[in-house]
């Protein structure tokens, strides 16, 4: 097979996995509000910095990247 066309397929795939995740793991996964994340709220001022997420999907991003570059070889 056309090394685009995996890349493709496996690109979708991972979209439409995300997708679902979002949508469904949404009520259950506290992405966004870890601990870890930076929050200031003073007054009018609010300051929002989700550190900790960053790093998460920063993490799941990398592995997802492995595993494809492992199975295009």
């Amino acid at each position: 097979m056309n090394p685009v066309a995996k890349l493709l397929i496996v690109g979708g795939i991972v979209m439409i996995v995300a997708g679902l995740l979002w949508a469904v793991g949404g009520k259950y996964l506290n992405l966004g509000r870890l601990p870890g994340d930076i929050a200031v709220d003073k007054g009018n001022f609010k300051f929002y910095f989700p550190v900790v997420t960053c790093i998460v999907i920063s993490v799941v991003l990398s592995l997802i990247m492995y595993v494809i570059r492992w199975w295009m070889k």
